[in-house]
């Protein structure tokens, strides 16, 4: 899959059921996942499989996936992309 169409599949997983996850989730997208390695970029795509009340518990209510490679990209996201 190339590169632009990848991204606009990410994109598109991104919008999420609640304003907040959309925006957190886009903002990540686009500032911070290129930044990633191949192994984390496999992590963020398992990540946007879990369901939004999940998502939520993480980042917005301080609970912690009990997957550790989760667990280190939530930290990740939350310490640079949560407002």
């Amino acid at each position: 899959m190339d590169e632009a169409r990848s991204m606009s599949r990410l994109r598109w997983r991104c919008r999420r059921g609640m304003k907040e996850l959309d925006m957190l989730l886009e903002r990540f997208l686009e500032r911070g996942y290129a930044e990633l390695s191949e192994a984390e970029k496999g992590d963020f795509d398992a990540l946007l499989a879990r369901q939004d009340d999940e998502l939520w518990a993480w980042f917005y209510q301080g609970r912690e996936p009990d997957d550790a490679a989760l667990e280190r990209l939530v930290n990740r996201i939350r310490e640079n992309f949560v407002l």
